[in-house]
């Protein structure tokens, strides 16, 4: 597997222009996250401030706090398996790590968010959205796995793409809502959820999806 192989001017700045975008989504989870997991550990808190009806549900509230920790080292993990410098000067530690992203995925955050899932905002379109997130980014990672097992380089590659697309999703939902929030209208909140619920993960998804087929992100 080979990023971003095609040498041409477009996709070296479209290659330093995703480099830029998914460390600024690294340090974006980890200031998300940090506040969540400072002693005494806030509860009233950004979404925890949404959550207050759920809180008294330990299965959930420890689901949360195993997401929200477990998720800053899904996205360092996931860079690192991009970098073509590690994957050609040290394919042990691409593999070690590789093997790190996937095992947190399969067996901490992905059952951590799909616990958290039955419980989201936005009712039951909602619970269905962030349902399917979770049940996709456990495939997706399964699949990536899978096919590397296989020894197929090619369809593991597109399947970490995937997966690492939908592992962005928290952060791409907290910039969408980011964004409605300075609009200088009202907006119902559980609509909005809703929505950005589903864009959260489709986006990172579709973007995805097209610079594969394009062959931007990997070639055979």
């Amino acid at each position: 597997m080979k990023i971003l192989t095609k040498k041409t001017p477009i996709n070296t700045a479209i290659k330093v222009m995703l480099l830029i975008v998914l460390g600024l989504f690294a340090v974006l989870m980890m200031r998300i996250s940090y506040p969540y997991l400072v002693p005494p550990f806030p509860t009233n808190i950004d979404f925890l401030a949404t959550k207050q009806d759920v809180l008294h549900i330990k299965p959930w509230k420890i689901a949360f706090y195993i997401h929200i920790s477990s998720s800053f080292l899904v996205i360092l993990a996931g860079l690192t398996q991009f970098s073509n410098t590690i994957l050609k000067k040290y394919p042990k530690t691409h593999r070690n790590i590789g093997k790190l992203y996937v095992a947190v995925i399969l067996f901490v955050s992905g059952p951590s968010g799909l616990l958290m899932a039955f419980y989201a905002n936005g009712g039951i379109l909602g619970q269905i959205a962030f349902t399917t997130l979770s049940i996709l980014w456990i495939t997706f990672t399964y699949l990536a796995y899978h096919y590397i097992r296989n020894g197929n380089v090619f369809k593991h590659g597109k399947w970490m793409f995937r997966s690492f697309a939908l592992s962005l999703s928290a952060v791409t939902l907290r910039l969408l809502m980011f964004l409605i929030g300075i609009l200088p209208f009202y907006v119902d909140f559980e609509i909005v959820y809703v929505i950005n619920g589903w864009l959260s993960w489709t986006l990172n998804l579709g973007i995805t999806e097209i610079l594969i087929r394009k062959g931007i992100l990997i070639d055979s």
